[in-house]
């Protein structure tokens, strides 16, 4: 998946989960400045995609009408929103991946059926993905940093490597 970095890291009893900023067409960057990650749920749930635009914007209001649904059971909305991205003849199309966390549960959704919870306390998708994590893992053992702090260095860190992460970095948390 190319086109964004999102990383979740949970942390002291925090969830903080961040993205860049940047949108690209092919090989041209669009946008800056766009918000890849959301609050859900009554504030009590961060949701980031990486992909096409349109089709995370789907997905993520599929999902929030999954929490509300199965009210607020992250699990369970997750297993039951791959499902149907699964089946479902128009979002089995969508070019997509979505991390989602409350303050005890991530996940990872794909549209090929994958509901994969991290054995740790990282996620991240995207093209920048494996190069936050790797930033956020190390910078967790070898540094006092908040959750949130953690996001932002290393979407930082990212950003100085992946050719489709930039800088604009947001930040959303669950305290």
């Amino acid at each position: 998946m190319t086109g964004t970095t999102v990383l979740a890291v949970r942390r002291d009893g925090k969830v903080a989960m961040g993205g860049d900023g940047q949108v690209t067409l092919g090989e041209t960057v669009i946008k800056h400045s766009a918000r890849k990650v959301r609050i859900l749920h009554q504030g009590k749930v961060l949701a980031g995609f990486a992909g096409s635009t349109a089709d995370a914007i789907t997905l993520i209001e599929r999902f929030e009408k999954k929490l509300d649904q199965y009210s607020g059971n992250l699990s369970r909305a997750s297993v039951e929103l791959a499902k149907d991205w699964r089946t479902d003849k128009v979002l089995r199309r969508l070019e997509a991946l979505m991390a989602v966390s409350d303050r005890e549960k991530m996940f990872l959704i794909s549209g090929t059926g994958d509901v994969l919870e991290p054995e740790g306390e990282v996620l991240a998708i995207g093209s920048g993905g494996a190069y936050a994590r790797a930033a956020a893992e190390a910078l967790i053992s070898h540094s006092a940093l908040s959750a949130r702090q953690v996001v932002e260095e290393a979407l930082k860190i990212a950003s100085r490597i992946c050719i489709y992460t930039n800088d604009e970095i947001y930040v959303e948390e669950l305290t």
